[in-house]
């Protein structure tokens, strides 16, 4: 048994292999070839892994799409990506129908998981395919989808290699963690499967001969129960769940067996130091972090690592190489504040469809996604600030461009303004400060009508959480917005946690 699904359904390797197999036959049946992609809006589950391992041995592009995107999001992925197959399901079926709608996919390539009406059953996608070995097997991508300052998220592509699946050391990935093949592990997927991280750990624990357990919606004691009954030994985590696992009682952390847990590896958004401090003394050496992004490229921290240099995220994986430059294009030594930069030396990667999006923020192979820090003597990256202007709210990147592009669009909008304000429980929220149009009577009404705006436009976690209004923005002559002072006069109060 490798897989034990959300329902607690157990399959072995052989229905698993079968299953992508399966797959693989019906999308080449669809009209799908190598280079192709396809996607997939689904939630954690069988169906997901299936369509990634799928891609893998196709030589297809899997894009996994955030599934709390709004019908105008998840459109624009499936244009931008050129999907010539959908995959949903029936719980997200009304939004994704208007997504591939206005995106023009027609229904005959469309599937659910579920009935719903305006997609095939996703049965008849594998009817009467074999689940025999596939003919020209070759490694495929995922394509995720990552967004930027220009508020549309942008596919990262990466070219295929045109290797047998088994030369792509899929599972090495975990070497990194000091995770190694069988060993009795069990590899526990407690955040979604769209997230770049998530599904590359679920599938390379796959790969390596790993046990894996998979939640769909994540709470605090089913995952302490989860790890304690079926003996998990590694996960991929965020700061917010840390935050929210010890809120627990203390009769109910006492309640689970957490012992068998060797790497808990969390990743996404900064970790106070108060909360780190308190899951390592609670679980131990196994809770590691890691930096990195979607593009490629990282570091990595052991708790030891991290007990000795506070604040640390670690030290370049042994296939990247880190780097701070300054702004004229310098590399800085040890101790100088300045731009991180990551390379991979296992091949690079580009935006799809965005040629000047891949050029910029390049010095030669290094790219950087905006990140201030320093390097110390012996290589260990410590960060000084994040992206300029991101928001990560429960380990979740939120770019304010694209919210501040729907408010725009509003006709009572004359300015507006978004960054991120403390919030006890998700590290940030959304707040957006706005300029009202001449004969708009800024006040709580008009602030309705524009939360309701968004609402409209962008997915729940995008939208602010409070607006608040200014006679108008603090810009320079040149029309840079002041966005500092903003935040020193609208983003001092704290919401309590949901």
């Amino acid at each position: 048994m490798v897989l034990v699904a959300p329902d607690g359904e157990e399959w072995t390797a052989g229905r698993l292999l079968t299953a992508s197999r399966r797959l693989v036959h019906g999308l080449r049946a669809a009209g799908l070839e190598r280079g192709d992609s396809f996607a997939a809006v689904l939630p954690n589950g069988v169906e997901l892994l299936t369509a990634c391992l799928a891609a893998t041995e196709a030589g297809l592009y899997l894009v996994p799409v955030n599934h709390h995107l709004v019908e105008p999001e998840i459109a624009w992925i499936l244009t931008d990506s050129g999907a010539k197959v959908l995959l949903a399901h029936e719980r997200f079926a009304d939004t994704v129908r208007a997504a591939a709608d206005a995106a023009g996919l027609p229904a005959a390539r469309r599937y659910a998981v579920g009935a719903s009406d305006g997609f095939r059953p996703y049965a008849e996608l594998l009817a009467g395919q074999p689940g025999s070995v596939p003919g020209q097997r070759t490694l495929g991508w995922v394509m995720n989808y990552t967004s930027g300052t220009t508020g549309r998220p942008r596919g990262i592509r990466r070219p295929l290699p045109g290797t047998p699946p088994e030369q792509s050391q899929l599972g090495g990935f975990l070497g990194i963690f000091g995770i190694r093949p069988h060993d009795g592990n069990v590899h526990l997927v407690c955040s979604p499967l769209y997230h770049t991280a998530v599904l590359q750990f679920a599938i390379a624990s796959l790969h390596l001969g790993h046990r894996v357990v998979v939640m769909d919606r994540w709470t605090p004691e089913e995952m302490l129960r989860l790890v304690d009954t079926r003996a998990c030994t590694h996960t991929h985590m965020v700061p917010t769940q840390f935050h929210r696992l010890l809120a627990l009682p203390d009769e109910v952390k006492a309640r689970y067996d957490v012992s068998s847990l060797r790497h808990a590896i969390h990743g996404a958004a900064p970790c106070p130091s108060h909360v780190k401090r308190a899951m390592i003394e609670w679980w131990g050496d196994c809770v590691e972090e890691y930096y990195a992004a979607s593009e490629g490229g990282g570091a990595f921290a052991t708790a030891e690592d991290w007990l000795k240099r506070p604040g640390t995220v670690g030290r370049a994986w042994p296939i990247s190489e880190l780097a701070v430059f300054d702004d004229d294009g310098n590399r800085l030594p040890p101790g100088q504040l300045g731009t991180v930069y990551m390379r991979m030396t296992t091949g690079g990667f580009s935006y799809h469809q965005d040629e000047a999006k891949t050029r910029k923020n390049r010095i030669g192979d290094f790219f950087t996604v905006g990140d201030l820090g320093f390097l110390d003597e012996d290589g260990y990256l410590f960060l000084r600030d994040r992206k300029i202007d991101l928001i990560i709210s429960g380990g979740v990147n939120i770019y304010p461009a694209e919210i501040e592009a729907a408010l725009l669009e509003h006709p009572a909008v004359a300015d507006a303004a978004v960054f991120g304000i403390p919030h006890d429980d998700w590290g940030e929220e959304v707040k957006a400060v706005v300029e009202a149009a001449p004969g708009q009577e800024p006040g709580p009404s008009l602030a309705a009508d524009l939360l309701a705006h968004c609402a409209r436009r962008l997915a729940g976690y995008k939208r602010p959480r409070s607006i608040d209004f200014i006679p108008s923005m603090p810009r320079d002559p040149n029309g840079k917005l002041y966005k500092r002072r903003l935040r020193e006069a609208h983003g001092e109060r704290r919401t309590p946690p949901d």
